[in-house]
C-alpha cells in the first residue's frame, strides 16, 4: 500500500482498494456465513497467559509468535459470543504475523474456555478489560508501538475505549481497526428481530449465553430474575434482563444508549481504519454512521456496498480470500512502523 500523511498524525497507509463480491458470494447471508465456513483454522501457535484483574478475576490471553525483536503488537478482540479460536481471530492473526506486528488476542471474561469467577460478564461498552490489557503490553514492552484491532461487539468496545479518553485514545494505541461495528446497538437488535434470518443469528447467540448462565445459576438467581432471563427470545429481551441490570443500566434502551460507539466516534484521535459493509446484517444501512465517522480526519473510513458481517470474501471457494482481514493487517502494519 502507498503511504499518506495525516495532520497532527504519524505516516498511516491509505484506505485499502475496494471490496468486490464474487458473483457466487454476493448476498450479506452468504458473505457471512461463507466466510465463517471458509476461513481456515490453522495457526498462528498461540501461547496462553492469564493475567489477574484487579477485582479478583482474570483474562486470558493469547500470545501469538513475535516475528522479529521489537516488533510492534496488535490486540484484536473478538466478536459477540467470540473467542480467540474463532476462525476470523486467527486468519487476521496470520496476516498481521506475515506483516511483520506480533498478534495478541485477548478472550473476554468467560470467553476463553473457563467460566470467570465474578459474576459479571462482558458487554458492548466494558472498556477496562481490554485497557488494562493494553497497559501491560505497554508495561512489558515500553519500546513497541501498540496497535488493536476489534470485530463487530470488539470493534464496538475498541472505538468507545478510543473515543472516551481524554486524549482520544493516542496516549493508549498508535493505530487501530473496525471491522463490521454495529455502531448503533439499539438499530441493530431490532433489525436482527425484523427477519428470519435474524432471528436465526439471535437465537445462536442466545444458545451461547444462556451456556454462560447456567455456570452461575445460582449466584445469578439472588441478584437477577432468572425467569424473565430464561423466558428472552432476543437479545434485547435478554439485555434488559440480565446485561443491563447486572451493569448498572436500567434497561437495555439505557444499555445501548451509553455503549453504542457511534457517540464516541468523533472524539477518537488514532488513526483508525473503519471496515463495514452497507448490506450488514447486524446494522441497518440507515444506522450506519458515515457523515460522523468522514467529518473525522483520525478516522479512515471504508465502506462498501457488500461484505456481510465480517465476511467481505474473494477468489474462489476453493481459494478464498479475506479482503477485509488483509486490509486490517495492512493498515495497522502501516500505522505501526517506526516513525
Amino acid at each position: 500500500m502507498t503511504k499518506r500523511e495525516s495532520a497532527g498524525h504519524t505516516t498511516v497507509p491509505a484506505p485499502p482498494r475496494p471490496f468486490r463480491a464474487p458473483w457466487w458470494a454476493r448476498g450479506p447471508h452468504v458473505q457471512t456465513l461463507l466466510a465463517r465456513a471458509l476461513r481456515s483454522a490453522k495457526g498462528p501457535a498461540f501461547v496462553r497467559e492469564r493475567l489477574e484483574t484487579a477485582d479478583g478475576d482474570f483474562l486470558d490471553v493469547d500470545w501469538g509468535p513475535d516475528p522479529t525483536p521489537g516488533a510492534p503488537v496488535a490486540l484484536v478482540l473478538h466478536g459477540l459470543e467470540g473467542s480467540s479460536r474463532r476462525t476470523y481471530v486467527r486468519s487476521v492473526c496470520r496476516e498481521l504475523l506475515a506483516r511483520g506486528v506480533r498478534p495478541v488476542a485477548m478472550n473476554f471474561r468467560g470467553c476463553s474456555g473457563e467460566p470467570n469467577r465474578s459474576l459479571r460478564f462482558y458487554h458492548s461498552g466494558e472498556t477496562s478489560d481490554p485497557k488494562f490489557v493494553i497497559e501491560a503490553i505497554r508495561v512489558r514492552y515500553p519500546g513497541r508501538r501498540v496497535g488493536a484491532l476489534g470485530f463487530s461487539l470488539g470493534g464496538n468496545i475498541l472505538l468507545k475505549m478510543l473515543g472516551e479518553r481524554t486524549d482520544g485514545g493516542s496516549g493508549l494505541l498508535d493505530a487501530a481497526v473496525g471491522m463490521s461495528v454495529p455502531y448503533d446497538l439499539a438499530a441493530g437488535c431490532d433489525l436482527l428481530e425484523r427477519s428470519f434470518m435474524g432471528r436465526a443469528y439471535s437465537t445462536y447467540f442466545l444458545r451461547s449465553l444462556r451456556r454462560k448462565v447456567a455456570c452461575k445459576r445460582d449466584r445469578l438467581a439472588a441478584v437477577l430474575d432468572l425467569a424473565a432471563v430464561d423466558g428472552a427470545r432476543t437479545i434485547r429481551a435478554f439485555d434488559d434482563h440480565l446485561t443491563a441490570p447486572l451493569n448498572g443500566f436500567a434497561d437495555a434502551s439505557e444499555y445501548y444508549g451509553a455503549c453504542s460507539s457511534e457517540r464516541f466516534l468523533s472524539g477518537i484521535r488514532v488513526p483508525t481504519l473503519l471496515l463495514h459493509a452497507r448490506n450488514d446484517p447486524f446494522l441497518p444501512p440507515e444506522a450506519i454512521p458515515e457523515s460522523i465517522a468522514r467529518a473525522n480526519p483520525s478516522l479512515y473510513w471504508s465502506l462498501e456496498e457488500r461484505g456481510g458481517h465480517v465476511g467481505f470474501v474473494e477468489g474462489w471457494p476453493w481459494a478464498p480470500r479475506f479482503w477485509a482481514d488483509a486490509a486490517a493487517a495492512d493498515f495497522l502494519a502501516g500505522g505501526l512502523a517506526s516513525a
